[in-house]
C-alpha cells in the first residue's frame, strides 16, 4: 500500500522539473526573456485570482489578466517613475471590473505585480548570482519544508488554514535558508550576515504562501487554478517567491542590496 504522505510526490516532480527548466532558461537568458516569463507569470496570477474571488465574473478575469501582464512587461522597459503607476492600474481596473471582493482583488494584484517588478530589477540590476540566490531560498525553503513536515510531523503552524505545515516543515526551511546564505556568502563578497538575511527571506516566502493559503479558504478553494499537475495554480507554485521579493524590495532599503555586500 503506496503512503499518503507522498502521493502527490511524483506529478509534483515531473511538474516541478519542467517549470525550473523553463524558469533558469529565462534566468539564465535575462533581458526581454525573463521580462516576458514574469509578465505572463503575473498576468496568469491575476486570471487565477479573479476566477477566485469573482464568481459572477463574465470575462473580466482574462482582461484584468491581460492587463497586468501589459503592465509588467511595459514596466520594465520603462524608467521608474513612470512604471510604479502603470503597476498600480491593473488594480484601480479591478474597481470596474469586479462585482465581489474587488478590494482583495486590488491589494492581491499590486502586490503580485510589485513582486513580479521586483524580480526583474533583481536580475537586471544585480545579475545572475543574485537572482539565483533569490530563488534557491525560496526553493530549498519549500523542498526542506516538504520533507521534514512528511517525514517529521509534528505540531501544525496554522491548522485552521493550512493544515498541512508543521513547525518542523517550517524550521527546515529555515535551515535550509542558512546554508544557502552560507553558501553564497562564502562565495561571493557578502558577509556572515547573509545567513541571516536569507533566513528572513525564507519567512518572508512562508508569510506569502499561508495569506495565499488563507485567501483559498476563505474563498473555499483547494487550489488558484489546475494549470500545474500535483501544485495547483501558478498562484499555488509562486506564492512564497512573491513575498520573499516583496521582501527585498522592502528590507533592500535597510541592508543595502545586494544583501551584505558594501
Amino acid at each position: 500500500m503506496s503512503d499518503p504522505r507522498w502521493e502527490d510526490l511524483a506529478a509534483r516532480v515531473a511538474s516541478g522539473v519542467g517549470l525550473v527548466a523553463v524558469g533558469m532558461a529565462a534566468v539564465w537568458a535575462g533581458g526581454l526573456w525573463f521580462h516576458i516569463l514574469i509578465a505572463v507569470i503575473c498576468g496568469l496570477m491575476v486570471w487565477e485570482l479573479v476566477s477566485m474571488l469573482d464568481t459572477a465574473r463574465s470575462a473580466s478575469q482574462y482582461i484584468l489578466g491581460a492587463a497586468a501582464a501589459a503592465a509588467a512587461l511595459i514596466a520594465a522597459e520603462i524608467p521608474p517613475g513612470f512604471a510604479l503607476p502603470l503597476l498600480m492600474l491593473p488594480s484601480m481596473l479591478g474597481f470596474a471590473r469586479m462585482e465581489r471582493r474587488a478590494a482583495t482583488y486590488a491589494v492581491f494584484t499590486a502586490l503580485i505585480l510589485l513582486a513580479g517588478y521586483g524580480m526583474m530589477a533583481v536580475r537586471d540590476d544585480f545579475g545572475l548570482v543574485w537572482m539565483a540566490w533569490l530563488v534557491l531560498v525560496v526553493v530549498v525553503t519549500d523542498v526542506a519544508g516538504y520533507f521534514a513536515g512528511r517525514m517529521i510531523g509534528g505540531p501544525k503552524l496554522w491548522p485552521l488554514v493550512s493544515p498541512k505545515k508543521t513547525w518542523s516543515g517550517t524550521v527546515a526551511g529555515w535551515i535550509g535558508a542558512a546554508v544557502v546564505g552560507i553558501l553564497f556568502a562564502k562565495a561571493t563578497a557578502a558577509g556572515p550576515g547573509l545567513a541571516g538575511i536569507s533566513i528572513a527571506v525564507s519567512m518572508a516566502s512562508q508569510i506569502g504562501d499561508i495569506g495565499e493559503s488563507a485567501l483559498k479558504r476563505r474563498e473555499g478553494v483547494k487550489d488558484s487554478s489546475h494549470l500545474i499537475p500535483g501544485h495547483g495554480g501558478l498562484l499555488d507554485r509562486f506564492d512564497g517567491m512573491l513575498g520573499a521579493a516583496l521582501f527585498i524590495l522592502i528590507a533592500g532599503q535597510i541592508v543595502g542590496f545586494p544583501p551584505g555586500v558594501q
